[in-house]
């Protein structure tokens, strides 16, 4: 059987280490907000070329943290709307809502599956004060289009790169004139999830928050943790969530193959986009092979759960991301009516493949061999 995801082969190459780092934390006896913490924020930091870097306990959490941070600041207010993609996980649009901000869904382009810079525009009213963009399966948003409208319109950016991670964008930076090429194009402040199938990810729930904005970041790291920044004394009604230092530890090791790992991502991904070559299945399109990290292939059919079963039959696993929009779900009940003929046509196509540095050329060889009979 060709695994959607083996994370079993994945992590084998790091159990020695993770083994000395589990002791270390052990013998140490510092559990939360430890040194691991602080130097992964460091790492991770240096790594995507930001100030600043918090640890918290998952990527929900990260981007409620950033919209509760710009309400702290006055950047944003509890009622203010926030511009997202109608085509995304649900958790971007639950922390809109967490944060009593309203959600406005913006349709995807259908070849790239990412937020339509050109539908943005007509969704903006004097309450949108935000957009929260998503690089969805690891491709980049087209950014220079949507900092273009931000501008216009004086519009936060907020990035859920729960997906894509180490990705890389050239944005001119905002505290200077150069030209930087960054890991992400954090225009304000970017989100980040190390659940255990991203492409950097943890051996449990994991998240951070990156940024440029130093009134931000100081708000976000006391907003973490109870809204303290000296203990016992809370400034701000903030929550509970702060990175594992055990998982911060293991991150730690994890990080410097980042890159690498990604590389051979994009190497499965060019055979994928060259090699399949069936009417029956939609390849997604991929203009610059730098802004895509391939968290996920995925591909379009008509006949979906055929072709899985057909994969299936043929030993190999996929998955599909995501069966049910946003606006179906039974927890958005106030939506079910609205119609988003985009994301429901993508939503009711997509499968995908196998896609991990771990696969080896033989069995991408027969996926596509498989794919190409079907």
């Amino acid at each position: 059987m060709i695994k959607f995801l083996d994370l079993q082969k994945i992590n084998a190459q790091y159990q020695e280490q993770f083994q000395e780092k589990l002791k270390l934390v052990l013998d140490k006896g510092w559990f939360i907000l430890g040194n691991e913490v602080k130097t992964f924020e460091t790492n991770f930091a240096n790594y995507c070329g930001t100030k600043h870097c918090i640890g918290v306990g998952n990527g929900l959490d990260a981007l409620i943290l950033i919209l509760k941070g710009y309400i702290e600041l006055g950047t944003l207010q509890k009622g203010d709307e926030v511009i997202v993609p109608a085509n995304t996980y649900i958790a971007t649009i639950l922390a809109i809502l967490q944060a009593d901000l309203v959600p406005v869904l913006v349709e995807p382009n259908i070849e790239t599956y990412n937020i339509n810079p050109s539908l943005i525009e007509e969704k903006i009213t004097s309450k949108t004060k935000a957009i929260l963009l998503v690089h969805l399966y690891g491709q980049l948003c087209e950014m220079d289009a949507i900092n273009d409208i931000a501008i216009k319109h004086d519009l936060v950016v907020i990035e859920d790169a729960a997906q894509a991670h180490g990705v890389q964008y050239s944005v001119s930076s905002i505290q200077c004139s150069e030209t930087r090429n960054l890991k992400l194009a954090t225009r304000n402040s970017s989100a980040y999830s190390f659940y255990p199938s991203k492409n950097l990810g943890a051996l449990g729930d994991g998240g951070a928050i990156i940024t440029n904005d130093d009134e931000l970041a100081k708000v976000i790291f006391s907003l973490r943790n109870y809204g303290s920044e000296k203990k016992y004394h809370n400034e701000l009604l903030g929550i509970n969530s702060r990175l594992d230092e055990i998982q911060a530890a293991f991150l730690n090791e994890k990080l410097p193959n980042l890159d690498s790992d990604n590389n051979r991502r994009r190497v499965i991904a060019k055979r994928y986009l060259s090699e399949i070559k069936n009417d029956k299945i939609v390849l997604p399109r991929v203009d610059i092979m730098d802004n895509h990290v391939f968290h996920l292939f995925v591909i379009r059919t008509k006949n979906r759960q055929e072709l899985q079963d057909y994969l299936l039959k043929n030993n190999i696993e996929t998955v599909i991301h995501y069966p049910i929009a946003p606006h179906k779900q039974k927890a958005l009940s106030s939506w079910n009516n609205l119609s988003f003929p985009i994301t429901e046509k993508i939503h009711d196509e997509v499968l995908s493949l196998p896609m991990s540095p771990v696969l080896t050329n033989y069995e991408v060889s027969f996926v596509i061999e498989i794919l190409n009979r079907y």
